[in-house]
């Protein structure tokens, strides 16, 4: 009896060696994937700083600068930092492709072969969907908000906007349309996954209206015509992604 004991001790023991030789493993692998993105997005930017950056600025400003409005800094730095901003972000865009390609060698091991294509397939719809918004917006949007804002201040005074400000502005607007763009994807994973039914959102139809309207006025500026440029796509999204979610069988029903 004893041995026994002592055999099942000593095979424990082994098993959790080996969850903790695994775990530690996998830590290893997560910190040099972190390490990669890091250095990743480093030489995105500088390679976006010195290469990139004049020509991005000039495709920034260009619909202020079109409309006969002076671009100005107020701050001796602003011009500058305002250049970091948006080399960051280009040197993101340039590191994104590495880093996705990294992220998906550590994530794949653990996949099936039927959740690799899923993945797959969703990734490539969503990277899809959120530069259509992206383009949506700039293209529709962001023009028609400009414009907006303008004559509703030319009889107070006369516009000389600040780069940094500007800068800020043009990412406030491009950003959550590119997000909530993702609406049919992140509803087609709640579906998939069990969370959500089409008969709860379709009941919710005139709750889920009123909340993207809330919530297209907390994410753009203070104008009408953005909130209502940004909540209506979001509703037809919205029911997009409830047409998506009647289709699409849940992960547990399709285990049984």
């Amino acid at each position: 009896m004893a041995k026994n004991d002592l055999h099942a001790s000593s095979q424990h023991d082994l098993e959790v060696e080996s969850k903790t030789s695994t775990l530690m493993v996998h830590l290893l692998e997560l910190r040099k994937l972190l390490i990669f993105c890091a250095i990743s997005i480093v030489i995105g930017f500088v390679a976006g700083f010195y290469l990139l950056c004049p020509m991005v600025m000039d495709f920034i400003i260009h619909p202020i600068e079109g409309r006969g409005i002076t671009i100005i800094y107020t701050a001796v730095s602003e011009a500058l930092t305002t250049q970091f901003k948006v080399s960051l972000v280009i040197g993101i865009v340039l590191a994104s492709p590495f880093i996705v390609w990294r992220l998906w060698r550590f994530l794949k091991p653990a996949l099936y072969e039927n959740e690799i294509r899923l993945v797959r397939g969703l990734f490539i719809l969503a990277l899809f969907l959120f530069l259509l918004g992206i383009v949506f917006c700039y293209r529709y949007v962001y023009n028609l908000a400009i414009d907006f804002f303008l004559v509703a201040g030319e009889n107070l005074a006369t516009p000389m906007l600040s780069i940094d400000k500007y800068v800020n502005f043009l990412f406030s607007f491009l950003l959550p349309f590119g997000i909530v763009f993702e609406l049919p994807v992140a509803l087609y994973i709640a579906a998939h996954m069990g969370w959500v039914k089409y008969e709860q959102l379709a009941k919710g139809r005139k709750y889920v209206f009123f909340g993207i309207f809330v919530l297209a006025a907390i994410l753009t500026p203070p104008d009408i015509v953005s909130q209502i440029m940004l909540g209506v796509p979001m509703y037809v999204l919205y029911e997009v992604g409830v047409q998506v979610v009647h289709f699409t069988k849940p992960k547990r029903k399709e285990a049984t």
